[in-house]
């Protein structure tokens, strides 16, 4: 037993989860100083779901220990990691204006018309719906073109500015959870779009990909895999496997592979 686990037993009376082994590597690489990617990642990475350190409801034997141990075996200068929490609520993106400014740049509403003919540096950009994700892409990849969905963050100023992206002649292509919710986000957001094509959208989320992923890399869940309302006949095929197999997959499941799709898909530009 680690030495994290015995002042944790010592200290709350009760026993470590079945899962603290692995917990344990995680917490040699924050004492070795280590920047750790954003937590959904660390999750991931240690073969938990991607919300196992954020919320207490997922798993809440490791989400205590996890805490318990940050709290008080480690100062908060030592916990180094790249953070899901992006300021802004408009436009986040990196690498698409042609500009000096540090990398990713959060847009506000008020921003947006003189931005709708701003200079770019690329004519190819991937849309991430997960801001950690985003985040960790960044982190290993500082120059890629990259813009941050965030979920449902379907507002006016990011609608306006993707599609004035598009009368530039930007090529958009998306990345997001393999679940029900995320086709259904993926979907919505494609019918906003004006100018990009459906195999475009999916170059790198397409269906046959869907598929190798939910197969090799599926988790089973009911909920998340339930069948849910789509427009398009391409996301509607990715439901369907999604449903039929009963299977989902989180998008930080996936970074190796995105790696080599992403590289390969700019390439082309």
């Amino acid at each position: 037993m680690s030495e994290y686990q015995q002042q944790y037993e010592q200290a709350t009376g009760k026993r470590v989860s079945a899962a603290a082994d692995k917990l344990d590597g995680l917490f040699d690489r924050i004492a070795n100083g280590e920047v750790l990617p954003p937590r959904g990642q660390q999750a991931v990475d240690l073969g938990l779901t991607a919300h196992s350190l954020n919320d207490a409801r997922e798993n809440p034997a490791v989400y205590d220990y996890y805490h318990w141990v940050l709290t008080n075996y480690f100062a908060p200068q030592q916990i180094q990691e790249v953070t899901a929490k992006l300021i802004g609520m408009a436009f986040t993106c990196a690498n698409v204006f042609q500009t000096d400014l540090p990398q990713p740049i959060t847009l506000n509403p008020w921003q947006i018309p003189a931005m709708r003919t701003f200079p770019l540096r690329t004519t190819r950009a991937i849309v991430v719906e997960n801001n950690g994700v985003f985040a960790w892409l960044l982190q290993l990849h500082p120059e890629w073109p990259l813009i941050n969905q965030s979920g449902n963050d379907f507002n006016a100023a990011y609608v306006d500015l993707i599609q004035a992206l598009e009368r530039q002649h930007v090529q958009f292509t998306y990345l997001g959870d393999l679940d029900s919710r995320g086709i259904q986000m993926a979907d919505h957001l494609f019918n906003v779009l004006r100018q990009t094509s459906i195999e475009t959208f999916t170059a790198l989320q397409s269906p046959a990909n869907v598929v190798k992923w939910l197969t090799l890399n599926g988790k089973v869940d009911g909920q998340r895999t339930r069948q849910l309302t789509v427009q398009n006949s391409v996301f509607q095929k990715e439901m369907n496997s999604i449903n039929l197999l009963g299977k989902f997959v989180e998008q930080e499941q996936l970074i190796g592979a995105y790696e080599t799709l992403i590289t390969a898909w700019l390439a082309q530009n």
